[in-house]
């Protein structure tokens, strides 16, 4: 007595004393369970459980070589039906939830695939917007050929503005200077009464004919070449 009180201590947990029970894998339970729903599940099934119940009954009626082992009403055929839907209900149940967790985890995959598609699919229309951007801003080859053909535009027009605004200032000059040389001429002082006087000192020879004849002039080279 004194020993087994010197074995317990209060210092160290209490070791609890379970009945040992057989450990199973669960993932073999599972597929065994989803193999037997599938099966409860086929037209084999039900084929084999017809031929199974017409046989039992036909046997415990016909009472061949005496054997009657479960006559009417088949209590021992309830009892086993009885049996093999208590257990068919948990193992169908037990199909169901791992069919559930393998359907949650391909859509949380499918879930987080539309997430990346989703994020690549935004990621490229943003890529696609920028390089649209970009190249509305590069020059391109129509473009650069239609700023040229402005530009040659232009500097024509300007040109000619240039030439018709040279003309009009030529015209303008020609105009000044015809002016100016008009004051210029009526500025100058004109003695008419010089040239009468000077008619009326060598008045010019008349011919028979009425018509007057310009006198010559007397040259003083030519009259001393003739001395």
């Amino acid at each position: 007595m004194a020993d087994l009180r010197r074995d317990v201590r209060l210092d160290q947990p209490r070791v609890s004393r379970r009945v040992p029970v057989p450990k199973i894998d669960s993932e073999t339970f599972g597929r065994f369970a989803e193999v037997f729903a599938r099966f409860m599940g086929t037209p084999r099934f039900i084929a084999y459980m017809t031929i199974f119940v017409v046989v039992w009954i036909g046997l415990n009626i016909a009472g061949i070589y005496g054997l009657r082992w479960d006559p009417y009403p088949f209590i021992l055929l309830n009892l086993f039906f009885s049996t093999q839907a208590s257990y068919a209900a948990p193992l169908i149940l037990l199909a169901q939830n791992r069919q559930a967790d393998r359907d949650r985890v391909t859509m949380e995959e499918d879930r987080r695939r539309a997430a990346m598609q989703k994020a690549d699919t935004e990621y490229l229309a943003r890529e696609i917007a920028s390089l649209r951007i970009a190249l509305g801003e590069v020059a391109t080859r129509d473009f650069v050929r239609s700023e040229l053909v402005r530009l040659v535009e232009e500097l024509d027009e300007a040109a000619a503005r240039r030439q018709k605004s040279e003309r009009k200032e030529l015209r303008r000059e020609a105009r000044r200077a015809i002016r100016k040389a008009e004051t210029e001429h009526l500025d100058e002082p004109f003695d008419d009464l010089d040239d009468d006087s000077a008619l009326e000192e060598n008045p010019p020879p008349f011919d028979r004919s009425g018509s007057t004849r310009p006198t010559p002039r007397h040259d003083p080279d030519q009259s001393s070449s003739r001395g």
